[in-house]
């Protein structure tokens, strides 16, 4: 039987469309998950129309478990999970017992569904190094990732400077933790020593010049859309390696995923969701996300499946 899902189709406006798609098969290893809320991010809105028509798109999702892994692992029929995976965007989906978390009962489901992607990309980027008393500078910081990461640095003891494109992209990081709000780099006088870059561009070569011997760049986006370049010499360094590394680990993030959840279910992260709305709405709020409407995370309600 088919199920509801957002696919890919590049004639439609953002490229998604509501469709359908076949039920998900999962591998023993696989729960299925019955999808009640979904969330996007702005790079998946981008790029959706590179992937082939007809696709079933997304990686974040809350919902119910309707059926076990057959390899026994994971969670049991009825729990509330949040998961991240492929082909999440739909009614239901198949997705590894070790991608999901099960949901403290204080946490919406809606809100779990914010977390996977932005929530896992923040944490775990920041645990490159060692953030306790250090200057922690992250920019594109009135995004997804931007608003988790300044919630977690300064939970982690950093000195935390939200980057943002234009100041009426300022509200609110202050009281998420932000010690110094700045557009742009304006302001930035002393260096830095992580940087978590959601911008690319000019404004990451600009920022590497800011970055103290040893300290480190985590590549994390590129809303530019821009080329950096790099002067010549700008990376040689005297005294401990300056780096700079890409982020992509999305591998067993469970365990990481139920850390959030758990500083969500205690008040001490906010899950940030600043557009919440029907899935008959993707349109609306993907292009919201790609005009930069969106200070934090959209999520959008998933239409029970029939047989659900």
């Amino acid at each position: 039987m088919d199920i509801r899902a957002l696919v890919v189709d590049p004639d439609a406006p953002g490229s998604l469309r509501l469709g359908t798609a076949a039920e998900p098969q999962p591998a023993p290893n696989q729960l299925v998950l019955a999808v009640r809320h979904i969330s996007l991010n702005r790079g998946e809105v981008a790029f959706a129309g590179r992937r082939p028509a007809g696709t079933v798109h997304g990686y974040d999702a809350a919902g119910v478990v309707v059926r076990a892994a057959a390899d026994g692992t994971g969670p049991a029929v009825g729990a509330r999970v949040a998961a991240s995976g492929a082909r999440a965007w739909a009614q239901r989906m198949a997705v590894d017992t070790t991608a999901v978390a099960e949901v403290p009962v204080q946490v919406d489901l809606a809100d779990a569904a914010a977390l996977p992607m932005a929530g896992i990309t923040a944490l775990r980027t920041l645990r490159s190094r060692s953030i306790l008393g250090r200057r922690v500078l992250i920019t594109g910081a009135a995004g997804g990732v931007g608003r988790y990461a300044v919630q977690l640095a300064a939970l982690g003891g950093a000195h935390v400077i939200a980057s943002v494109g234009s100041a009426a992209r300022a509200d609110g990081l202050t009281d998420l933790g932000a010690h110094e709000v700045v557009v742009g780099l304006q302001g930035i006088d002393r260096p830095v020593d992580l940087i978590l870059d959601n911008v690319g561009g000019p404004q990451l070569a600009a920022a590497w010049e800011l970055l103290a011997p040893g300290g480190g760049v985590q590549n994390i986006g590129w809303a530019s859309d821009e080329p950096a370049v790099f002067a010549p010499y700008s990376l040689f360094s005297i005294g401990p390696s300056k780096t700079m590394s890409t982020f992509g680990d999305v591998h067993e993030v469970g365990p990481d995923l139920a850390t959030l959840l758990e500083f969500v279910a205690a008040g001490r992260l906010s899950p940030e969701v600043d557009w919440h709305g029907s899935w008959e709405r993707v349109t609306e709020a993907a292009q919201a996300l790609l005009e930069r409407r969106i200070a934090g995370k959209v999520v959008l309600d998933v239409e029970p499946a029939a047989v659900d």
